[in-house]
This record gives structure tokens, sequence and C-alpha cells, in this order.
């Protein structure tokens, strides 16, 4: 009696944390879609995949799966260069590389990734993306490239002041964030719904009681939405912008999805996640969606966390928030075209304000400089270029800096009776530290016995080992006393000593 008891209040809770993911994840599905420059039904139909397909699946337990806001950026900008139609292979092909990764155990290395480098990559999504939907905001179109959205934000804020037209949606955008930041602040007893439903729900009474003359969401229907890639798009992908592209799409959804679960494995007492099969679980679902045509999908840290923070006990509540989801796409689509552009804008500018990490700056900055550079760098790379190009060269920081801090190396002088010095370096001899050892060995006097003792190196590169014999050459060739190393430098790894 008491196990049947127990069922029943688990699947209660269930069923109760599903309905709130839901109404948190439908208007995020939707403004993610539209924000990607594609129909909004696409993000209902990855979320739909994201509940009923990637929740049944074992990996993560409470993760929930959707279209994300991290994404949002990248999609648009494949949309834009390779059409809607190779935005399907390009998804399907991504998610069979997750399952290659996860199959082949890689899961768990997308945790060795520097988390500097994530933070800068979701800054620089949430800098493309505020700067993005400010424009959309104002029922205006938005500029090419990240700087030219900095560039035009002069031109967009005199044509807000000028035309009534762009002014009613930008405040109705505006609202939507002020709804937003409110939310949390309000007693729980009026915080029935999710904030984000909340503020879209207002948004759209407001427009709706007052007719507001500004743009809606466009709905053609969700089977009429599907539209699976051809052959002739999976022709396309061959070209060096399309495989940066999936690589894109695979790393950076990979990672998000990683990230997200050792977020949430935090946030409960449950079974913990296997990450192998939490990517292979990913790259399922964005296979299926790509075979659809619709968004990619990652596990999304703001519906995982109402899911936990909603009472969720097992996997039931992310699958049923996909059933719902399919029920609403399917018995009131006409719901969607009545919520206004501005709205979801608003949402989505919201969302990308908090993925710049604008309060752990400073101490960042004061603990660990070198990361706090590596974040802005990779953020800033990302406005200027692209996210595939900004998250390389962040990798590349993050891989330097680690270089150079394990290169230690110290040169220490002494001088002992009769003149004869001891040159003592210890440390990892690496070539990011040959130009300061050098320049302080050829300070020393050529007419003195000079020992060089090599004992305390833990590590010597090929660069170092020449630079030292042809140090020790130049100073025997120039001066009246030769060089004596102790023991003989050799490279690490190598079973001969140089002479």
């Amino acid at each position: 009696m008491f196990s049947l008891l127990k069922d029943r209040t688990v699947l209660r809770r269930d069923i109760l944390a599903s309905l709130v993911v839901f109404l948190v994840a439908l208007p995020l599905c939707v403004g993610v879609a539209v924000a990607s420059g594609v129909p909004a039904e696409l993000g209902l139909i990855t979320g739909i995949v994201g509940g009923l397909v990637v929740g049944c699946l074992p990996g993560s337990s409470l993760q929930v799966s959707g279209p994300a806001a991290g994404l949002t950026v990248l999609v648009y900008e494949a949309v834009k260069e390779f059409g809607l139609g190779t935005l399907g292979a390009i998804v399907l092909v991504s998610g069979v590389l997750q399952l290659a990764l996860g199959a082949f155990g890689f899961g768990r290395w997308f945790r060795a990734i520097s988390i500097a480098v994530v933070q800068g990559m979701l800054a620089g999504i949430g800098l493309v993306l505020v700067l993005g939907q400010v424009y959309a905001m104002a029922d205006t179109a938005q500029p090419s490239g990240g700087l030219g959205k900095v560039g035009g934000l002069l031109e967009l804020l005199v044509g807000i002041v000028t035309d009534t037209t762009a002014l009613t949606a930008f405040l109705i955008g505006a609202g939507t964030i002020a709804v937003l930041v409110l939310w949390p602040r309000l007693p729980a007893r009026f915080r029935v719904l999710p904030g984000p439903l909340a503020a879209v729900g207002l948004a759209t009474g407001t427009v709706f009681l007052l007719d507001l003359p500004v743009a809606k969401v466009e709905v053609q229907g969700l089977l009429e939405s599907i539209s699976p890639p051809g052959l002739g798009a999976f022709g396309e992908l061959g070209t060096i912008a399309a495989v940066g592209t999936v690589l894109a799409f695979t790393l950076i959804a990979s990672a998000e999805s990683l990230f997200s679960a050792a977020a949430v494995d935090r946030m409960h007492d449950g079974p913990r996640t296997d990450y192998n099969k939490e990517l292979m679980a990913q790259g399922v679902g964005n296979t299926l969606c790509g075979a659809l045509g619709a968004l990619p999908m990652t596990a999304v840290i703001v519906r995982s966390a109402a899911n936990v923070q909603a009472g969720a006990r097992t996997s039931l509540s992310r699958v049923l928030h996909g059933l719902w989801l399919l029920l609403f796409a399917a018995l009131l689509p006409a719901a969607i075209g009545v919520i206004p552009l501005a709205a979801l804008a608003g949402v989505l500018v919201h969302a990308g304000c908090k993925l710049i990490p604008v309060r752990d700056l400073a101490p960042l900055w004061r603990d660990h400089r070198g990361e706090a550079v590596i974040l802005v760098v990779t953020a800033l790379a990302i406005l200027v270029t692209n996210l595939f190009e900004g998250v390389v060269l962040g990798l590349l920081l993050a891989v330097v800096k680690t270089a150079w801090e394990i290169s230690h190396l110290n040169v220490d002088v002494r001088e002992l009776t009769g003149g004869r010095l001891v040159v003592t370096i210890t440390g990892n001899a690496t070539f990011l530290r040959l130009p300061r050892t050098m320049e302080q060995l050829e300070e020393l006097p050529k007419d003195r016995p000079i020992e060089l003792d090599l004992s305390g190196l833990r590590h010597v590169d090929h660069a170092c080992r020449v630079a030292l014999e042809n140090w020790a050459l130049r100073h025997n060739d120039g001066g009246t006393e030769p060089v004596r190393m102790n023991p003989p430098v050799a490279e690490s790894g190598r079973s001969t000593t140089a002479s």
C-alpha cells in the first residue's frame, strides 16, 4: 500500500513538473525559431522530439532538451548562408557525429574544455543575440555581422524615435523584458505561471486589446513545416564553410548539453548522468530533428532547472512535456499566430543578457586574470567573426595559457671558490621560456669556468636542447674556459643524450 501511495505521489509530481516545463518551453521554442529565421513550428518540433524521444533515452534522467538560445546565432547564419533546405542536412550529420562521439566514449572529454572558453562562447552568443533581437524588438531587419549590428544601433535609435510603429513594437518588447526582470521579485502567490509565459501572455493581451500595429508570428501548420532534406542538400555539405558549420553544431551542442548535465546533477540527489549515453541521446534527437528539417537541439539549463525545481522525480516529466507541446501545436496552432514578434524578441534579449557573465568578470579578473582574458577575447572574436572561429581562437588561447603556466623555468647562478660558476636550471624547458633563458645565459662571463647543472629539469623540448647545445659551443669557441653540462642535455622522451 505504501509503495502504491509512493508511486502515485511520484506520478503526480512528475505530471505537475511536466506542465511547468511545458509552460516554460512553449514561448522559448517559438522565440528561438523566429529568431533563427525559420518557421515557429520548427522550434516546437524540436521541443517535441526532445521530450518524446530524447526523454525516453538513458543518460540524464531530469535534463530537458529542445531548441536553445545558445544556437540561435549559428542557426541564423547557417540558414542565411546555406538555406533552410540544407539546415536539416547539417543537423542530421551533426547528430550522427554526436552518436559516434558518444559510442566511442568521447562524452567525458567534453568536461575537459576550459570553462573560460565556454563562458566566453556563451557571452559571445549573448552579445550577438542581444544586438540582433534589439532590432527585432522594433520590427526592423537586423544588419549582417556583429560589427554591422553595433554600427547600426544609432540608426535604429533614430528610427525608433521617429517612427511610431517601430516605437510601439519596441515598447512592447521593452515591457516584456521589464516583466521578466520583475517577475522573480513578486510574491509567490502571483508567480503561478513561469516568467516567460506570463511576459509573452501580457504582451499578447496588450496588443490584442489595444489593437496595436505590430508584426506577429506567421503560422504555417505543424505538418506543413516538416521538410526532410533531399539528396541535393547533403551534396552542399562538401564545402569548407559547411564542414565548419557541422563541426560547430556538433561541438557546441554537445558541450552545452554536457555542461548542462553537470549543472543539473548538482541540483538533485537522483541518478548521476552517464555522459556518453547522454551524448548519444542528443545525437539520436538531432538526427531525427535533421530528418524532419527542424532546429538542432541541446539540453537546456532553463527548462532543466524548472523541471528539478518543480519536483520531478523521473524522466516521465520531460516525456510528458513533449506530449503537451505536441497537443498544443496540433490542436491550437492559431494561438501561435497572435503572439507579437517584439515580445519574443524581448524574451531572447533577456535570455541573451543572462548569458553574459557581467558579475563574474571582476572577481575572475582579480583571481584568474588569464582566464578573464580568454573569456573576453573569445566573446569579442565571436562578435567580430563568427561562432566557430571565435571558439577555436578561445581554445587556442587556453592551450597557450596552459603551456605557458606549466613551462616554469628558473635559472640560478652561484659562484664557488676559485671563481667557478654553477648555473642551475630547474623546471620545464620549453620554447615559450627560451628567449628569456638564453638572454640570462648569454650575459654570463666568458672567462670563467661554468658548470651547467641540468639535473633539476623535468622536461626539455627539442628547441631548448638545440639552443643549449649551440650556446655551449659558442661559449667554448669564444671563451677561455669550457662549459660543462651535468648531465648532458637530452630531450624528454629520448633515450640518447647529446654530447
